[in-house]
């Protein structure tokens, strides 16, 4: 089974490349709007910040690191929390553009898709009849005949360029079954040095499913495939978001939530910022009589470099 803990590690994905400006007014776009709810996130109790960027004139997702830059820095000087930074980046951009402001950055995390996959946003356009941006409605219609690639070469590519050379470690995020098989493969491979941080993900049309039985079946699998050399985190998309995550917290897992994973509190509520939502999932764990992960015992469960080993 996966790594003993005693403690519930809340990651907080705070913006994302999901949602777009037109669904929510409490999306964080500005790099100063992304450092002050990642902050007070953090001051919520999130122990894990999962990190893009966005253009600050229309809120598209960008790569630019010099975007990174403005509010990696302000997160670190105010706050403890592991900084996480994306590779999965933005649809349509290529790996090049993914792995910029991480490899730039060098922090103790990074995320990592561990497969290829229709990764489909197209239904969710048909909600919306008039959009803040231009970009928007092409961006998720798009979807319809998009393949997000994340091949064998390239998480390859990623563990050792971004892992083995500067040390960072992964969200190895995990969409589909055999997400973890190839995470396990890199693993037999020497690629991957444990603990290991599996992050399943449920609720992504493309991926599996957001049903309690596939919830239990990923937890079953990656302790047949991983032993004790995991720890286990859950995020699911949408309305899904607490009630799977609670699910996951009772099974000794860890949690995710934020804005990029889910815009709402809870039915007809809209989170007004990502640290309502940790707030909300902390009061959860702790009716629960579960502790939390302060960043450093984050760190110390998963093994990271610390955060004066950064390029930021």
């Amino acid at each position: 089974m996966a790594k003993k803990t005693d403690k519930v590690v809340i990651s907080c994905a705070v913006t994302g490349a999901i949602h777009t400006p037109t669904m929510s007014d409490h999306l964080p776009l500005t790099p100063n709007e992304i450092a002050e709810q990642s902050i007070a996130a953090a001051e919520a109790g999130a122990a894990i910040l999962h990190l893009h960027a966005r253009n600050p004139e229309n809120g598209q997702p960008t790569a630019d690191p010099d975007v990174f830059m403005q509010f990696l820095p302000r997160i670190k000087q105010a706050s403890n929390a592991v900084v996480n930074i994306t590779t999965g980046g933005g649809l349509g951009m290529t790996l090049d553009d993914r792995m910029a402001a991480a490899m730039r950055a060098k922090p103790e995390m990074a995320s990592l898709n561990m497969g290829s996959m229709n990764f489909g946003l197209f239904q969710v356009a048909d909600k919306y009849a008039a959009w803040k941006h231009d970009w928007e409605e092409p961006y998720l219609r798009g979807t319809k005949d998009f393949i997000f690639r994340n091949t064998f070469a390239d998480i390859e590519r990623l563990l050792k360029e971004l892992g083995e050379e500067h040390g960072t470690k992964f969200e190895h995020e995990c969409y589909d079954i055999g997400h973890l098989y190839n995470t396990a493969h890199f693993l037999d491979r020497g690629l991957l040095r444990p603990p290991i941080f599996i992050q399943s993900i449920f609720g992504i049309l493309g991926g599996i499913g957001a049903e309690h039985d596939n919830l239990l079946f990923m937890r079953r699998t990656a302790d047949r495939l991983f032993g004790e050399d995991y720890v286990w985190s859950v995020l699911a998309a949408g309305r899904h978001q607490m009630a799977f995550t609670t699910n996951a917290a009772m099974l000794g897992g860890s949690v995710r939530v934020g804005l990029e994973d889910s815009l709402y509190l809870g039915k007809g509520v809209m989170a007004e910022s990502n640290a309502a939502q940790v707030s909300k999932i902390r009061r959860i764990l702790a009716d629960l009589s579960l502790e939390i992960a302060t960043p450093d015992e984050a760190r110390s469960m998963l093994n990271l470099k610390g955060g004066d080993d950064v390029g930021f």
